[in-house]
């Protein structure tokens, strides 16, 4: 695979209000595996939506992870907009999503529902597969497009579920 998107659940959805969280370092190192893992086999591009919690995360790894290897990372906002209403702790963690090897907006602006739509098959037509923390136990309107990524035939869906963190909290414990 050579085109990753990288999606999940927000720190909202996760609960997590604070960055010092440690379930924050338990992400981070599933998310460092699975992309060394990629990594290891071809993987050129990793594509974010600019979404805050996971994404924002596995940026944060992902640009790390650049010191060692040789990929890119792109941003793909829905809206120009995006995020012009953050506070400004969220407003630095924008730019950082903005400060990566390529930035593109769908959109300028939003004008109705059908764009989200638009967006998401955009992005699906243009990533192998993807690298998802979701659980369809737990819905949000991440269930769009993970609907839409299972329906979509060859393309590669990689899940990390609630289980995944808690062996890695478990291993961390028995360090």
């Amino acid at each position: 695979m050579k085109t990753l998107l990288i999606t999940g659940y927000t720190a909202f959805d996760l609960g997590i209000f604070d960055e010092k969280d440690i379930k924050i370092s338990i992400i981070k190192k599933a998310l460092k595996m699975r992309l060394e893992a990629y990594l290891d086999n071809g993987l050129n591009w990793v594509i974010f939506t600019g979404s805050l919690g996971f994404e924002y995360w596995a940026l944060q790894v992902s640009k790390e992870l650049q010191k060692n290897y040789d990929f890119f990372i792109a941003s793909i906002f829905p809206f120009e907009t995006h995020g012009k209403n953050w506070n400004q702790a969220n407003q630095a963690k924008l730019q950082e999503f903005k400060n990566v090897d390529y930035v593109k907006y769908a959109y300028e602006s939003y004008e109705n529902p059908s764009q989200f739509r638009q967006y998401n098959d955009f992005l699906l037509e243009n990533s192998e597969g993807a690298l998802v923390l979701y659980d369809e136990e737990n819905e949000t309107k991440l269930r769009y497009i993970t609907n839409k990524m299972q329906k979509t035939p060859n393309y590669n869906m990689d899940w990390i579920r609630f289980e995944d963190l808690q062996e890695i909290c478990e291993d961390m414990n028995n360090m």
